[in-house]
């Protein structure tokens, strides 16, 4: 490829090679595009698994323009994200997940969205779920988990993206700082803590930049039956819960002490509520599985806001209100507003 592509497509992998394979087949398979518009990136986050073997054969099949393998040796998505953006020069990035199927007119329609909305700073589509067996109840009720999304059948602007095929202006990923220095670490491993997603999408937004939905960008997240167990979503949910103490701080304009104050007030009504919705869940037991969950998802902001608390005081303000604060890069002992 000689010049660089509109679009990059990254896909980060930790061991997952069959899912991985999947993945790449549905890109293999896109139509509708006219010339070498994009290419896509492996980044392989110390895989022990057959995954470079994957990757080498659709490299051999020429189906994938520009398609190439990256390690990176520091274990978690946040650092893997990283590898794949230095790695790449395209204007446009596409964080699509290995278990992320996209459909056929995917790339041809991203292509064409970030032509014509050049200055956006982030756009994401339809994340329809692929449920591998048919899923509990309490699953169907928390699919936030796994980072459903459905704004209807009309492109609009939105506040908030999800993490599964955001599709982000490198101008603008750069413009934010997240590009120099990511504050909240994603997942590590099999590690269920994310939130790394969540920082790209506030710092953009909170840039000034506009987000996206694209109905016509739609891909289909694929949902082993191990991720529906109750076990699982106990766990995510209360990872998810320190990841929104964490982007809850990034957003929050004011000192660490108000910060403290507002965290605790919001604690405090969270358990006042409690009482009733245990009382309801004791009169059905499906409601008493679905409380537990959003129970570990408010435990889980406790352990985020106790996390935020142990932190050093210049960690502290260098989180609190970054996603709503110019970033500034120090050049040549100068300090630079981008």
């Amino acid at each position: 490829m000689s010049e660089s592509p509109t679009l990059e497509v990254v896909i980060c992998t930790y061991n997952n090679a069959v899912m991985l394979d999947g993945a790449l087949a549905r890109l293999a398979a896109q139509n509708g595009i006219e010339g070498e518009c994009w290419s896509c990136l492996v980044v392989d986050n110390n895989c022990s698994d057959n995954t470079a073997d994957v990757v080498q054969r659709y490299i051999a099949e020429e189906k994938i323009p520009g398609l190439r393998i990256v390690p990176e040796p520091e274990q978690g998505l946040t650092p893997a994200r990283l590898r794949g953006v230095r790695s790449s020069s395209a204007p446009w990035i596409a964080f699509v997940d290995d278990d992320c199927f996209l459909r056929p007119d995917w790339i041809a329609n991203a292509v064409a969205f970030a032509a014509s909305h050049p200055a956006a700073g982030a756009f994401g589509g339809k994340v329809a779920l692929d449920w591998e067996v048919e899923p509990p109840s309490y699953a169907r009720a928390f699919t936030y988990c796994f980072a459903e999304q459905d704004h209807g059948d009309t492109e609009r602007k939105v506040p908030f993206l999800a993490g599964a095929g955001l599709v982000v202006n490198r101008t603008a990923l750069t413009a934010c700082g997240w590009s120099e220095g990511p504050l909240v670490a994603d997942r590590v491993g099999k590690s269920l803590v994310s939130g790394g997603d969540v920082e790209i999408a506030l710092r953009i937004a909170g840039s000034g930049r506009e987000m996206w939905y694209v109905p016509q960008c739609e891909l289909h997240h694929q949902i082993p039956a191990r991720r529906t167990t109750l076990h699982y979503m106990v766990s995510m949910n209360r990872n998810l819960g320190i990841s929104q103490a964490l982007a809850d701080a990034l957003v929050f304009e004011g000192s660490i002490s108000e910060w403290f104050a507002q965290a605790t007030v919001n604690a405090a009504k969270q358990i006042a509520h409690v009482p009733r919705q245990a009382v309801r869940a004791a009169r059905r037991r499906k409601l008493r599985t679905e409380m537990w969950i959003q129970t570990n998802f408010m435990f889980g902001q406790f352990l985020g806001f106790w996390r935020i608390l142990r932190m050093s005081s210049s960690r502290q303000r260098e989180l609190l209100g970054r996603a709503r604060r110019p970033f500034v890069r120090e050049t040549s002992g100068q300090r630079e507003v981008a």
